[in-house]
Formats: structure tokens, C-alpha cells, sequence
């Protein structure tokens, strides 16, 4: 009895805080399905690891220290970046690069909605942080939470637990910021504007030799961010080379998922009260926010751009459509388009743009690495 009367009152007001928050992280998983194959297991891990003496985490038992499940996961997984790497193999065989092949321009708009991401590193720093703290949540913007984790363990690992929640989150909340951002730099008339498809083939051959392509040129510009291109366009290989399906649905499924639930929790490790509540977390969170409404306002205003000098307009939407958040991001354009007018199909054009920006978003990563470690 004395032994569990100490155990409770050892539970500072800070932890029971950021069991709170895991509830939280949980109930957006679960009630609202924000991004539940990772919010669900972070926000679990979150409750374990903030409770006094948990075993969940490396601690002195006796004078022997003992490794914690949690701290194993992390140093096995994320310590050495390999669970971010093994996901893209899964986000690589989900991906059909047909669209953008068949509108190979809309590489630029996946180029421009990475504006969010150089936005905020310089606001960072004018707001004190370091070159490497403020690259790491400039990249948030990328929207896509493997390449934070990445980019972030590599450069700032001591925020890693809110860069990682504010990544994720905020690709769940992509349907609700989008529209609000889309909005206030266009008007009616713009989102109603209206774009012809014609469907073109796309050899398999090209489909094979894109993925080979990207990864030798990502190597040349940034070698650093091979493994992460290296790995996304494997993925890929995979589904489109035609005799790989076995794997190419083992990557989709299996894969992505165990993976997604050892990261979760491994990310859990950084969520503890000392390390999570301060007003440096509130700043990155705020700032995450930032370079997600950035990205998507760089990508209509240089889709606004181009039309000043094009005959065929091009909905401003579909810049917005540049982000990494797959596929996400594309129907919240094409719902946007049909509200404006039920007869206004861009889906494909967005998709296209959409493909783009994750391959951007990862050559942008490599970029910052390059650069800043």
C-alpha cells in the first residue's frame, strides 16, 4: 500500500499534462481518424512514459541500469533513421507517378509549395533559434511526417517529439487549413476556373525508368538525401515493375503498418512533461501551422503568376496541391473545385501536382541536410 501511495504521489502536475495530451493525440486517432496508424500509438506511449520510474524507459534498478522497451525502439529505429526509411518504401509503392507524368509541368507547383518550409526557417531564426533547430521546423512544412522525422533526428533531435506531433497532426488537419489558406489569396472566379484533361498514356517503361531517374538526379544535387529518395522511389520499383506485386502489397500494408506502430511509440520517448512542455514546443507547434498555410499560399500564388502569361489558365488551386500530404491534399482541392462549381473536375491535375510535391518535399529535405548539418 505505502509502495502505490508513493507511486501516486510521485505524478507531477506536468505529467499528468502530457497524459492529457496522449488522451488527446488518441482521441484524434480514434473519434476524428487524424492520422490514427501513428497518433494512436504516440498518443498511448505518451501516458506510459510520463508515469514516475516507468519501466517503458531506461532507469538505474538496484545500481544495474536497465534499458527500456521504449528507449530500445527509439535507438533500434529512429536513433539510426530506419523506421522514417522503411515507411517510404511503403509510400513509394503507393504512389502512381502516372498523373504527373502525363503533366510533367506540374513538377513546378510541387517545387513551389515547398515555400513554407525557407519561410519559417528564417523566421525561426529570427525568433532565436539555432540554423539547425529552425531547419528542422522549417521542414514541417514538407508535410510529410517521415522526412521531419528524418531531417529533424539528424539535425535537432532534442525537438523531435513536437516537431513529430505538429508534422502529423497538422497533415491530418490538411482539410481544414487548406481551404482556409486557398481562400484568402483567391477569389471565386479563380477557384472556378476550369481545366480540360485529355487522359494520355504512360508507357511502363517510363513508369520504370522515372523512380531510376529522380534518385540519380536527387543524388548528384543532394547525396544526402538519397536513402530518402533511394528508398521512396524503390517503393515504387516495386509496384510498377509488374513481377513484384507480392512485395509491392507487403510494402503497402504489412509494412507500413508494423512500422508505423513500433514508430509511434519509439517517438513516445521524446514526450515526456520535461522535455515537451515549455514555450519552445508552443513556438514550433505555431510555427508548423505556419509553414503549412506558407506551402499552400506559395503554390497558388506562383500558379497565379504563371497565368499572367498563359492562354489556358490554370486553377490557382492546384498549386496548393504541391504539398507532400498524399493523397489528402488533392481531394480537399477537388472538393474545394466542386463546391465552386458541381461541374469542375481538376482531380487528375491535382493528383499530378500532389506526386510532385512528395518528391519535393523529400529532395527539399536532403537539401536542408546538405546544407545545414
Amino acid at each position: 500500500m505505502e509502495t502505490l501511495l508513493q507511486g501516486i504521489m510521485s505524478i507531477t502536475l506536468p505529467q499528468i499534462t502530457m497524459m492529457v495530451v496522449g488522451i488527446i493525440l488518441m482521441y484524434l486517432g480514434i473519434k476524428k481518424e487524424y492520422e490514427p496508424t501513428l497518433l494512436v500509438p504516440m498518443g498511448f506511449g505518451t501516458i506510459l512514459v510520463n508515469f514516475p520510474g516507468t519501466g517503458v524507459l531506461t532507469q538505474v534498478v538496484n545500481g544495474v541500469e536497465q534499458e527500456g522497451a521504449f528507449d530500445l525502439l527509439f535507438n533500434f529505429g529512429i536513433g539510426n533513421e530506419l523506421f522514417p526509411l522503411l515507411i517510404f518504401i511503403g509510400i513509394g509503392a503507393m504512389i502512381d507517378f502516372g498523373p504527373l507524368l502525363q503533366n510533367p509541368f506540374m513538377l513546378l507547383f510541387g517545387a513551389a509549395a515547398q515555400f513554407g518550409i525557407f519561410f519559417v526557417i528564417i523566421v525561426a531564426v529570427i525568433f532565436g533559434f539555432s540554423l539547425e533547430e529552425a531547419a528542422s521546423i522549417g521542414i514541417i512544412g514538407a508535410a510529410d511526417g517521415p522526412t521531419s522525422i528524418f531531417v529533424s533526428n539528424q539535425l535537432a533531435p532534442n525537438l523531435l517529439g513536437p516537431i513529430t506531433v505538429a508534422a502529423y497532426s497538422y497533415m491530418a488537419l490538411v482539410p481544414i487549413i487548406q481551404p482556409f489558406a486557398i481562400k484568402l489569396v483567391t477569389t471565386k472566379n479563380e477557384r472556378r476556373i476550369r481545366m480540360n484533361y485529355s487522359a494520355k498514356s504512360v508507357s511502363k517503361t517510363t513508369k520504370l525508368l522515372f523512380p531510376v531517374i529522380i534518385s540519380i538526379i536527387a543524388s548528384l544535387i543532394a547525396p544526402i538525401s538519397a536513402p530518402l529518395v533511394g528508398f521512396l522511389m524503390f517503393g515504387n520499383i516495386l509496384r510498377e515493375c509488374g513481377v513484384l506485386d507480392r512485395l509491392s502489397n507487403t510494402a503497402q500494408n504489412e509494412l507500413v503498418n508494423i512500422v508505423s506502430i513500433l514508430l509511434g511509440l519509439a517517438i513516445s520517448v521524446k514526450m515526456e512533461a520535461s522535455e515537451f512542455l515549455n514555450l519552445q514546443t508552443l513556438m514550433i507547434i505555431a510555427f508548423g501551422l505556419v509553414a503549412f498555410v506558407m506551402d499552400s499560399i506559395g503554390g497558388v500564388l506562383f500558379a497565379k503568376i504563371l497565368n499572367l502569361f498563359r492562354k489556358e489558365k490554370i486553377n490557382p488551386m492546384i498549386g496548393a496541391a504541391g504539398i507532400s500530404a498524399f493523397p489528402m491534399s488533392s481531394r480537399v482541392i477537388q472538393k474545394m473545385a466542386t463546391e465552386e462549381d458541381p461541374q469542375n473536375f481538376v482531380l487528375m491535375y491535382a493528383v499530378g501536382a500532389n506526386v510532385s510535391g512528395q518528391i519535393a518535399s523529400v529532395i527539399a529535405g536532403g537539401l536542408i541536410l546538405a546544407y545545414f548539418s
